[in-house]
């Protein structure tokens, strides 16, 4: 099928380049990258293993209850916070 592409400047310049590396035709390249990433599109994202998050312990809480804002402070920064 014949059929005309408009390319941006670096993915022309990437295909060209790709060309004369396998010494290919730019048809070739072109065609070659198309199924490769059609093929990726279908398939879902590979995930070798997922990430996790180490625990670490911080120890006791400091303040009997951080929703007394004014507490916390007095605490923290003395009573002369302001």
């Amino acid at each position: 099928m014949r059929t005309t592409l408009t390319l941006d400047d670096d993915v022309a310049a990437l295909l060209k380049k790709a060309a004369a590396r396998r010494k290919s035709r730019l048809r070739q390249v072109v065609n070659d990258a198309l199924r490769l990433g059609l093929t990726g599109l279908d398939s879902p994202p590979s995930r070798e293993k997922p990430f996790r998050t180490r625990e670490v312990s911080v120890g006791r809480c400091l303040v009997g209850s951080i929703d007394n804002i004014s507490e916390v402070l007095a605490i923290v920064e003395g009573e002369s916070h302001k």
